[in-house]
C-alpha cells in the first residue's frame, strides 16, 4: 500500500509542480544524446514484439530497465539484460528511474500505448511505440501533440517505412507514375485470433506469473481469462483495435506515404455485426478522402476476415497474396503483394513510365530513431508528422465498424456525425487509477 501511495503522490506532485517539472523536461529533450554517449533504454513490454524491440534497444545502447506484467516474459528478458532493473508497473519504473532513462520502447497491448508513452515523453524521454500507435483517435492526436511540444525523438514500429522499395514506389506514385489515382484497395489475412465471440463467463484464478491489474491498465476492470492474455487481446474492443488496427499501419503505409491519406471525410463498414465485446469476424470498410494539396478526391477500401477485392479489380494478377495493396490510377495499377511494401508490381507490365526519384535511404528502422535521438533528422515514422496522422486515419474505420452506419468525420474538431454513441470510441475514458496526476 505504501508503494502505491508513494507512486500516486509522485504523479500528483509532478502535475502540481507545473513549470519546474516541464521546464526541466524540455531542457533534457533539447539536449540530444551525443555520438559518444551510451543511450540508456527502458523497455515496457518485453514479450512478443517487445522481445525484438528490446533486442534492438540492446544493440543500440544499454537497457537499464525492463517492465512487463508477465513474470515469464520478464525472466526471459532478464536473462538477456542482466543489469536491467525489473518492474511490473511502468509508473513505478518512471518514478524510480526517471533520471537514468534516455529513451523508452513501448511494446504492449494497444490500450497501454498512450499512457506509457505520454508519461515518458512528458519527462523528456524519447519514445518508440509499436503499431498501431494508439487505441483511439484522440490518443493519436495527443501523442503527436506531446511529441511536438516536448521535442523528443519518436517513432512507431511500422518497420516497412524504412524499406527503400516502399519509399521509392511512394515517390513514383506521388510524381505521377499512375496519373490521377482514384481508388486504393488494401486487404489482410487477419484476424488470426478469435473475433465475433462472447465474453467468457468463467473466472479462473489469475496465474501466479501474471500481474492482472497491470494488464487491465486504464481499461475497465474485468476478471482474468486466458482469452485475453497473452495473445488474443487484439480482438477485444477494450484492449485491441482489431484486424484493421493491427495491420493497416503496415499494409496501407505505402499508399499513405504516396497519396497523403489524411483526414477522410466519411467512412462506412459492412460487417456481420458485433456484440460490443469483440470486433466482428470480417469487415469491408470504405473511406472517402477529399482533395488535398492538389491530389484529387479518392476512395480507400479495406478488407479483412477473408474478404478481398473483386476479381475484376485484380485482373492481371495470377496469384493474389493473402495480404496486399492495390493503387488504381488513370495510367494503370500498382500492386504490392505484402504487408511491408518491399515489392511493387506495375500494371500493365512494361507500360508504366516510372519517373526517376530521389529518396532518403534508411540505415534501418530502429537505427533511424536512434540517429534522431543523437540529433539527426527525425525518423520518417515520427509521431508528430507521420505515424500520428496515419493512426488517426486507420482507426477512423473502427467508428463505422462500431456503429454499423456511415460516419461523417470532422477531422479538425474530431467530431463524428451520422451515428450516436461514438464519443467513447473517439476518446476512451481511463480508469481512475490512471487519471491521477496524468492528463492528455
Amino acid at each position: 500500500m505504501s508503494r502505491i501511495a508513494n507512486r500516486r503522490s509522485f504523479f500528483k506532485s509532478t502535475a502540481l509542480s507545473g513549470v519546474g517539472v516541464w521546464v526541466a523536461a524540455r531542457s533534457f529533450a533539447d539536449s540530444p544524446v551525443s555520438a559518444n554517449e551510451e543511450i540508456q533504454f527502458a523497455c515496457i513490454g518485453v514479450g512478443g514484439k517487445g522481445r525484438s524491440d528490446s533486442a534492438d534497444a540492446g544493440k543500440h545502447g544499454r537497457v537499464v530497465a525492463i517492465c512487463d506484467i508477465d513474470e515469464r516474459n520478464m525472466e526471459k528478458a532478464a536473462g538477456r539484460f542482466k543489469e536491467a532493473k525489473r518492474f511490473f508497473d511502468f509508473r513505478d519504473m518512471y518514478q524510480q528511474m526517471g533520471d537514468r532513462i534516455d529513451a523508452v520502447t513501448v511494446s504492449t497491448p494497444d490500450h497501454i500505448h498512450t499512457v506509457a508513452a505520454v508519461m515518458g515523453m512528458k519527462m523528456g524521454k524519447h519514445c518508440f511505440t509499436q503499431k498501431p500507435l494508439t487505441h483511439s483517435i484522440f490518443e493519436a492526436r495527443t501523442m503527436a501533440r506531446v511529441a511536438r511540444e516536448m521535442e523528443v525523438a519518436t517513432q512507431m514500429g511500422n518497420q516497412g517505412t524504412a524499406s527503400s522499395n516502399l519509399r521509392r514506389t511512394a515517390a513514383q506514385i506521388k510524381a505521377g507514375a499512375l496519373g490521377t489515382c482514384s481508388e486504393i484497395h488494401c486487404w489482410t489475412n487477419r484476424p488470426v485470433w478469435p473475433q465475433g465471440v462472447e465474453r467468457p463467463v468463467e473466472t479462473p484464478a489469475v496465474p501466479a506469473h501474471v500481474h492482472w491489474e497491470g494488464f487491465i491498465g486504464p481499461a475497465p476492470l474485468r476478471p482474468y481469462h486466458p482469452a485475453y492474455h497473452p495473445f488474443s487481446w487484439r480482438g477485444w474492443w477494450d484492449f485491441g483495435t482489431g484486424a484493421l488496427g493491427d495491420m493497416a499501419c503496415h499494409t496501407l503505409n505505402l499508399a499513405f506515404m504516396a497519396l497523403d491519406l489524411r483526414d477522410p471525410v466519411s467512412v462506412e463498414a459492412t460487417t456481420p455485426g458485433h456484440n460490443n465485446e469483440t470486433f466482428p469476424g470480417r469487415s469491408v470498410i470504405k473511406y472517402r478522402f477529399p482533395e488535398r494539396n492538389g491530389r484529387p478526391p479518392l476512395t480507400l477500401t479495406w478488407y479483412d476476415g477473408g474478404e478481398r477485392p473483386s476479381a475484376e479489380l485484380m485482373e492481371g494478377i495470377s496469384e493474389i497474396s493473402s495480404s496486399g495493396l492495390l493503387v488504381v490510377g488513370e495510367k494503370g495499377k500498382m500492386y504490392s503483394p505484402s504487408d511491408y511494401g518491399s515489392e511493387s508490381v506495375w500494371m500493365p507490365e512494361g507500360k508504366i513510365d516510372l519517373p526517376n526519384v530521389e529518396i532518403r535511404e534508411s540505415p534501418g528502422h530502429f537505427t533511424e530513431w536512434v540517429h534522431a535521438i543523437r540529433g539527426g533528422d527525425p525518423a520518417v515514422s515520427n509521431f508528430a508528422d507521420y505515424s500520428g496522422p496515419l493512426t488517426e486515419t486507420v482507426l477512423l474505420g473502427n467508428l463505422a465498424v462500431w456503429s454499423g452506419k456511415k460516419v461523417e468525420w470532422d477531422a479538425k474538431n474530431m467530431k463524428a456525425r451520422g451515428a450516436a454513441g461514438l464519443e467513447s470510441i473517439v476518446r476512451r475514458e481511463y480508469r481512475q487509477d490512471y487519471r491521477e496526476g496524468f492528463t492528455l
